[in-house]
């Protein structure tokens, strides 16, 4: 990946252990690029940052859940039982089963709840994968049409025409469509392309930005930051993506979006934290990011090279 610049520096006890490099951009309340770091006009695949976008087009193809199916639509989620009772919940509301959803199987990306299912003789399986909700208010959303729900994930049908028809949209730009780690077309845009979207949304004080506002556990768990962002900033709403990828924005326009270059997410929460401090945004970066570790006890962090 090439025009990216210095973002993280990660230490251990002290010292300077690793760098991490990639794009930046944050827009102020006018739209008007504030911050610009590597080329934010070159293109990448947002990943899960997208679902927002995703669960926008659902809602505009008839799809009406409740709150707190809209924010698990928009997750990815650590699939505790809150999570699965949730994605449930939309299941079961469509008359739709478990097997249905063709999401990749999986374990919870929390620990303690993969570690229960497999103490209870569970394995890996669709529905407690960190896409789930996704999955589900798509086949939802084909329900409430009259769609068939067997081929949901090809790009030719018609819930998923729809869905990029809104996301190009929303971004201003689809520049290619490839498959995600769920099975899911994954769009690819621009950096700048994804605050756009992202900017849009949360202006517009809608359904989804109004469900993830209102539930960030839902949108990711307690410990992730994700959820830990959007509880510390009042309005804002935010999604990490796989790959390094993290945007966020508020209801008045301000908005940034991060891909870190060698696609580890370790730095992306530091760094998007650092890019909304440029446009104003009274947060912490040092509040984000995992600890770093030496025997068990942190001994070190992750840091930004810009902003507060």
């Amino acid at each position: 990946m090439s025009d990216v610049e210095l973002v993280a520096i990660t230490d251990r006890s002290g010292f300077d252990e690793s760098c991490h490099h990639g794009r930046v951009v944050a827009v102020d309340e006018t739209g008007s690029v504030v911050t610009r770091i590597g080329d934010i006009d070159a293109p990448i695949y947002p990943r899960s940052s997208n679902k927002p976008m995703q669960a926008d087009a659902m809602i505009r193809l008839g799809w009406q859940p409740t709150p707190e199916q809209l924010a698990l639509a928009c997750a990815s989620h650590d699939g505790t039982e809150r999570h699965v009772t949730v994605v449930r919940s939309t299941l079961d509301e469509a008359d739709l089963a478990p097997d249905d959803l063709q999401n990749t199987p999986d374990l919870p990306l929390d620990r303690a709840s993969a570690q229960a299912v497999l103490r209870a003789g569970g394995s890996a399986v669709p529905l407690l994968m960190n896409c789930s909700g996704k999955h589900a208010g798509m086949i939802a959303t084909c329900r409430v049409n009259g769609w068939p729900i067997d081929d949901y994930l090809d790009q030719g049908h018609p819930l998923q025409r729809g869905i990029t028809e809104r996301v190009r949209e929303l971004a201003g730009e689809v520049v290619h469509i490839g498959v995600d780690g769920c099975g899911a077309p994954a769009h690819v845009m621009s950096l700048l392309g994804l605050t756009r979207a992202f900017r849009t949304l949360a202006a517009a004080r809608g359904p989804v930005w109004s469900a993830m506002t209102a539930h960030p556990a839902l949108v990711g768990g307690d410990d992730r930051d994700v959820t830990r962002l959007m509880r510390a900033v009042p309005e804002l709403m935010s999604k990490d993506g796989a790959e390094g990828v993290f945007a966020a924005a508020l209801p008045d326009g301000r908005a940034a979006a991060v891909k870190i270059a060698d696609g580890n997410k370790r730095a992306a929460g530091v760094v998007v934290a650092a890019a909304l401090t440029t446009v104003g945004v009274d947060v912490d970066p040092r509040a984000f990011g995992p600890p770093i570790l030496g025997h068990g006890e942190p001994v070190g962090r992750v840091r930004p090279t810009f902003g507060v």
